[in-house]
């Protein structure tokens, strides 16, 4: 009996690419301003990137199911930048961080960013999250966020303070059109039946209070939105490398190019967990990446990044090829092009209602207490640090210091720091033997040995001549190693169970 070949071409899935790409629009829309709100620069800017992370960056992307736009991550670096030198030095930046992406990925660079302590990544996220939870609270009262994290926490019970719940003033409507955003969300979220799963709950708690905001005609702020959609678009004017010549600029840059680049390729890795085919080709990715960052800054958008949020909406609504996140980027286009006067009835409250759910839900505890549980107390304290400097301080010191304090896990290691890798076949099953040291140093060239492996084959991994192993190697070690099962390929690990115990839990 014979069996009908797979489908292949960009339309061979043409019906679940397309409901997928809805669901990602519905889901996009709302974040794409709301985190142009949260970056301190007109919503219009967010929507040109999203634009471009569909209709570019998908025709190149590295991993085919992931969605690129604005991310939260990126929110807060780019508020203090636009309070420092203004919104027009960001092109200039956007395009040289565009650049250096893509040179990244041209000298195949895209594994040394896998090879981050998860610890330091995560903290950052924790920081970002909390960041933008205590800058939108502020939103929430339709004022503007302060100039640094320490201040917005300070001014907090203030704002509450100042409230006059019998005296109904803009103020407190705001308060209310925030609070009902967020309730709907998460009521909805919570309450939704299976058959309704994939209606994303930003989108109704937005509805929600646009509506409110509209039938009872409530004196609040709104979403301010060009006439049209080539005014969302501005070119390179005279002097637009200009700010180039400042050296903080060019840390900035550099600052973009690598958190972006961090983020991307950590959500790529969490999209790969997720389905089955075609695995992401991580300094593709960082290409894609770079094209589409240098786009941003040439026409007026937000820095991109690759997004988990979009991305597990695109796997989840049945996505199966890069046509889906193609056609999300259309569809914003054509609603900011068809619908302008519908993004200016909705209330900045709204959006910042958004925004304080999206950052607590980066403000994870589990993976520290994951880290803690697994690997002991040095990745947990690692993430902390982290977490509290990119609070207190900024985003670039939070990270170095953590990236600095990842170094100590190398101190056990320090007398041989080589690890030795074998292969050999035997039948039908490859034999691997990792001897010497397992650590981040090494992981680009460990991954690199992995994920050639055939996926037809049965594999045994033998550690029994291995020293010690670091939480990052640990970590994508047992990643792999649950990818592979869940493919149904057999997988047997041998050697000393403290380092055999950690690849079970890892997630």
């Amino acid at each position: 009996m014979s069996t009908a070949p797979a489908r292949s071409g960009p339309f061979a899935h043409f019906a679940s690419d397309f409901t997928a790409s809805i669901v990602v629009f519905l889901v996009a829309m709302p974040l794409c301003m709301g985190i142009a709100i949260a970056s301190g620069v007109p919503p219009e800017m967010g929507l040109v990137t999203g634009i471009i992370g569909g209709l570019v960056v998908g025709v190149f992307a590295g991993s085919p199911l992931q969605v690129s736009g604005p991310a939260a991550g990126l929110a807060v670096i780019v508020f203090e930048f636009v309070r420092e030198h203004g919104i027009p030095a960001l092109g200039a930046v956007l395009v040289l961080a565009g650049l250096l992406q893509f040179v990244a990925g041209v000298l195949k660079l895209g594994g040394l960013f896998r090879s981050i302590s998860p610890a330091v990544v995560h903290g950052m996220l924790a920081g970002i999250g909390a960041l933008i939870v205590i800058g939108q609270f502020h939103t929430l009262f339709d004022a503007k966020p302060l100039s640094s994290g320490i201040e917005n926490l300070a001014a907090m019970p203030g704002r509450v303070l100042g409230l006059a719940p019998f005296d109904m003033r803009s103020t407190e409507i705001a308060v209310l059109i925030g609070l009902l955003t967020i309730g709907v969300m998460l009521g909805w979220e919570k309450l939704r039946p299976a058959s309704l799963k994939l209606i994303p709950g930003a989108l109704l708690g937005v509805g929600a209070a646009t509506l409110a905001a509209f039938v009872l005609g409530l004196d609040v702020a709104r979403v301010t939105v060009p006439e049209s959609i080539a005014a969302a678009f501005t070119l390179p004017a005279e002097g637009f490398f200009a700010p180039l010549a400042k050296p903080a600029i060019l840390v900035a840059a550099v600052a973009i190019a690598f958190i972006a680049s961090a983020e991307t390729l950590l959500s790529a890795a969490a999209v790969d967990r997720m389905h089955d085919g075609v695995r992401t080709d991580y300094n593709k990715e960082l290409r894609a990446q770079g094209i589409g960052n240098f786009l941003c800054g040439a026409a007026g958008g937000l820095p991109m990044t690759g997004v988990i949020v979009r991305s597990s909406a695109n796997v989840q609504a049945g996505a199966k090829t890069r046509l889906s996140t193609i056609l999300h980027g259309g569809w914003i286009l054509g609603f900011v092009a068809l619908l302008p006067w519908l993004l200016r009835e909705i209330p900045m409250a709204a959006l910042g209602g958004v925004l304080v759910v999206t950052g607590w839900r980066l403000v994870s505890l589990d993976h520290v207490r994951h880290q803690f549980k697994v690997h002991g107390l040095l990745p947990a304290a690692i993430w902390a640090v982290t977490f509290v400097l990119v609070v207190a301080t900024d985003l670039l010191t939070g990270v170095l210091v953590g990236l600095a304090l990842s170094l100590l896990e190398l101190l056990p290691f320090r007398r041989n720091l080589k690890l030795g890798l074998a292969e050999r076949q035997d039948g039908e099953t490859t034999h691997v033997t990792l001897q010497g040291s397992a650590t981040f140093i090494s992981l680009t060239r460990l991954n690199a040995v992995l994920e050639a492996l055939p996926l037809t084959r049965a594999v045994r991994l033998n550690l029994d001549a291995l020293h010690g192993m670091d939480h990052t190697t640990a970590q994508t070690l047992g990643e792999w190693l649950a990818r592979r099962r869940k493919l149904g390929t057999p997988v047997e690990v041998s050697g000393p169970d403290h380092l055999i115990r950690p690849l079970g839990l890892a997630h």
